[in-house]
């Protein structure tokens, strides 16, 4: 694993890659919150959330959110992130529907005025968005118009591709967390620890791009984009 010592910022004068599809938000301003979820098991449809974590990038007071959610359902895979069933089968554990009011309020408290919020996920695009778009679809709520997505499993791909480097296996948050010698905080698979975990990925693999991290705007997607590009799927 390569191993560099902490930067606190990524410049924002470095040079600039963009994606060949580039966002243009007016020069609104863009909150970044990375995100993470752990579920039942992995199928979007038939599985559900049952544990949520966020933070701001740039942090500050009241900067996260996190809460265990309960299903309504056994959860059969409590190994691999130990979540049991009985932790979330109780009094105080919201359902995903008394979850979301909350969640929506978070975000809104981060954003900036006419702003962006970007969500940060790593493999966002093939399990995180799917899973948040399907469980606010259960519920009948919209995800705001202002929510932009952004997947760090192809950004990492790109940054290993720039720099020569290489991963063993996959590359996994765990093997990125090892290249870049980042501290892990708490438990491998707790959304939060996840999630702070990732905070300090993005900013590597932004380092590695030569990017700033407001210009990872331009690799965003929406849930608009996330359905037509499943909808060609199933047509191919």
């Amino acid at each position: 694993a390569t191993t560099r010592s902490k930067k606190d910022t990524i410049k924002a004068g470095m040079r600039v890659v963009r994606s060949n599809k580039k966002k243009d938000l007016g020069n609104r301003p863009v909150t970044f919150l990375v995100f993470d979820l752990e579920t039942t098991g992995l199928h979007r449809f038939y599985h559900r959330i049952i544990e949520v974590a966020l933070a701001d990038i740039n942090g500050g007071d009241q900067s996260t959110f996190y809460s265990l959610v309960n299903p309504g359902c056994p959860i059969p895979n409590s190994h691999i992130h130990g979540i049991t069933t009985n932790m979330v089968n109780r009094p105080g554990v919201p359902r995903m529907q008394g979850l979301i009011p909350y969640l929506l309020q978070f975000v809104k408290s981060r954003e900036k005025a006419r702003g962006y919020v970007v969500l940060v996920a790593h493999n966002a695009r093939c399990f995180d968005v799917p899973f948040l778009v399907n469980e606010f679809k259960r519920c009948s709520t919209p995800i705001p118009s202002n929510w932009l997505f952004l997947d760090t499993l192809p950004l990492a791909r790109e940054a290993m591709k720039s720099t020569g480097s290489q991963v063993s296996g996959r590359i996994s948050l765990q093997a990125l967390r090892e290249h870049y010698g980042v501290q892990l905080v708490g438990s491998a698979h707790s959304a939060m620890s996840d999630v702070h975990s990732l905070s300090e990925v993005l900013q590597w693999i932004a380092l590695d791009l030569k990017v700033s991290i407001p210009d990872l705007v331009h690799w965003t997607f929406t849930v608009k984009d996330l359905t037509l590009s499943e909808s060609k799927q199933k047509s191919d």
